[in-house]
C-alpha cells in the first residue's frame, strides 16, 4: 500500500488555525501549536461565558428589583410571592425595565402585588 502524504490537506488546516487566531499576541499567534491550544482555550471560554452572561443578567435584574422593591417598602421576595399570588405573569427581565423606564407603572404593580400579599 502506498504512503500517502498530506501536505495539502495540513497546509489548508495550519491555515484555518493561522486565520482564527488573528489579533492574538506574541507566539500564540505565530507557533502553530500554541496557536492550536489558544483557538481551543478559547472557544471553551467562549462557550462558558455564553452562559454565564444568562446568569449575570438575571442577578442584575434581581438587584434592580430589589432596590426598587426596597423604596416601596417591601422586600423582593415578598413582592415575587405576591406577583404569583396576583397572577401577574411578567418577568424579572420586564420588570425591571419597568422599575427604571416608568416608575409609575411599576407603583400600580407594587400595589397590585401589595393587595394580593
Amino acid at each position: 500500500m502506498p504512503r500517502v502524504r498530506s501536505g495539502a490537506a495540513r497546509h489548508r488546516r495550519k491555515v484555518a488555525v493561522r486565520k482564527a487566531v488573528k489579533g492574538y499576541r506574541t507566539t500564540r499567534r505565530t507557533n502553530y501549536r500554541l496557536a492550536k491550544e489558544a483557538i481551543t482555550r478559547s472557544g471553551v471560554f467562549a462557550r462558558r461565558d455564553r452562559r454565564q452572561r444568562k446568569r449575570k443578567f438575571r442577578a442584575l435584574w434581581i438587584i434592580r428589583l430589589s432596590a426598587a422593591c426596597r423604596a416601596r417598602e417591601m422586600s423582593y421576595s415578598v413582592f415575587i410571592c405576591g406577583l404569583k399570588k396576583a397572577g401577574i405573569e411578567l418577568n424579572r427581565k420586564v420588570l425591571s425595565e419597568l422599575a427604571i423606564s416608568d416608575p409609575e407603572a411599576f407603583d400600580e404593580v407594587a400595589a397590585a402585588v401589595k393587595a394580593a400579599a
